[in-house]
């Protein structure tokens, strides 16, 4: 069965909390309790829901963390769109991250289907 840490998803969702960090460090000092504190919370939520959910009893229980996981990418990109408005991220940044957190919201919609729908023949890298 292997652990979390083997899954793509939360492979890919660490990559997107360490690119959210780097960017936000860049951020104004003034929005330290703002949106960094907002953006750094919810994409560490992601793998870490991902984690607590792998390790829980029933597929039901599995399910429950990765959809918090999928509302927090969702909240993730709500701030991003707001700070490239802001002007505190360049919109190459921002798209790049963008990207990122459309894959990690993309594979952990799949994982949910797939939690739901054993006997599905979709195959799916998650």
């Amino acid at each position: 069965m292997g652990t979390y840490k083997e899954l793509t998803v939360w492979q890919k969702s660490m990559m997107l909390a360490r690119r959210v960090y780097e960017i936000t460090a860049r951020y104004p000092e003034d929005e330290r309790f703002g949106l960094v504190s907002q953006m750094r919370r919810c994409c560490v939520s992601i793998p870490s829901n991902i984690a607590e959910g792998y390790g829980r009893e029933t597929e039901r229980e599995h399910s429950h963390f990765l959809f918090i996981s999928l509302g927090s990418s969702n909240e993730l990109e709500t701030q991003l769109i707001l700070s490239n408005g802001f002007g505190y991220v360049d919109d190459v940044n921002c798209q790049e991250i963008m990207d990122l957190n459309t894959e990690v919201n993309k594979m952990l919609s799949s994982l949910i289907f797939k939690l739901r729908h054993p006997d599905s023949k979709e195959l799916i890298n998650s």
